[in-house]
């Protein structure tokens, strides 16, 4: 048995109101009051938020900035599901679909940013 399990990252935002928006219209998120902001909740894992005045200390030696993120998210069901999902959102894709290897092994890739302009990828091992 695995003792080590993913719990949770953190990224930089430099707005809450749009990023609450992204996160959970466009990928899903359950948002988690937390202090002047929000965590993000995809059932067990969870997306931790510095945003606008925080700065990560005074454990974070250099902060995330807004932008800096690449994150990978797992799509359960075809690519063309992501694509429709992002399109309905008028969210630019910038790369795919494309082969990749993740977690599973090989799968099939979407690139899109969030408003900050970090990266974000639907991956589909279907």
């Amino acid at each position: 048995m695995t003792r080590i399990t993913f719990d949770h990252c953190v990224i930089h935002v430099s707005d809450w109101d749009k990023a609450k928006a992204f996160y959970v219209d466009v990928m899903g998120a359950e948002a988690i009051a937390f202090g002047n902001g929000f965590q993000f909740r995809w059932g067990e894992q969870q997306l931790n938020i510095h945003g606008p005045d925080q700065h990560g200390s005074p454990v974070a030696r250099l902060p995330v900035m807004p932008g800096n993120s690449d994150l990978c998210f797992r799509w359960r069901g075809p690519i063309s599901g992501a694509i429709e999902h992002l399109q309905a959102h008028a969210v630019t894709i910038e790369e795919g679909p494309c082969e990749r290897h993740g977690a599973m092994g090989r799968g099939t890739s979407v690139y899109f940013r969030d408003p900050d302009g970090s990266l974000m990828e639907f991956m589909s091992y279907e």
